[in-house]
């Protein structure tokens, strides 16, 4: 568990450090779990660098910062969707994933809704399935060409 932990809105100035973290996260984590082609056009997706300014200036997107150091990040689609949620590679299992999540839904909740979704690769799991979501559906979608499967889950608020 980590203390004195930060968690507040993105900005541009974050956006290296984010697009970091997804692309050594994917690689390290993920790697488990998707074959090494996979890996590789997934991460890639942290060069989209217009994607993931748009996703700070127009999503509620918040990183979690740890001496001054962003160690995670979530962002929110369409009101009640957790579009993604990403923690450091060094960092994971020390409850900063459930802190954004926790932060995402109380966000989700302020919102209106009663209901958050979450589209989780195979890795994440067991981290959805411990915050109390319900696995809706399996499925494989498809980026930059190659077939990815992964679980879509629910949880009422």
């Amino acid at each position: 568990m980590i203390k004195d932990l930060e968690i507040r809105e993105a900005t541009l100035e974050d956006l290296t450090e984010i697009t970091s973290i997804f692309r050594d996260t994917v690689r390290a984590i993920n790697s488990r779990d998707y074959s090494e082609k996979q890996i590789d056009v997934w991460s890639s997706g942290a060069d989209d660098t217009e994607i993931w300014e748009n996703r700070i200036n127009d999503l509620y997107f918040i990183v979690a910062e740890f001496k001054n150091e962003i160690v995670g990040f979530a962002h929110i689609t369409k009101g009640c969707n957790l579009d993604g949620l990403y923690v450091h590679k060094n960092y994971q299992r020390r409850t900063i994933g459930s802190k954004l999540l926790r932060i995402a839904e109380s966000h989700i909740m302020a919102e209106g809704y009663e209901v958050i979704n979450a589209d989780s690769s195979i890795t994440s799991v067991d981290f959805f399935d411990s915050h109390y979501f319900e696995q809706i559906k399996k499925q494989k979608k498809s980026y930059k060409g190659k077939g990815f499967a992964y679980s879509i889950f629910s949880k009422e608020l």
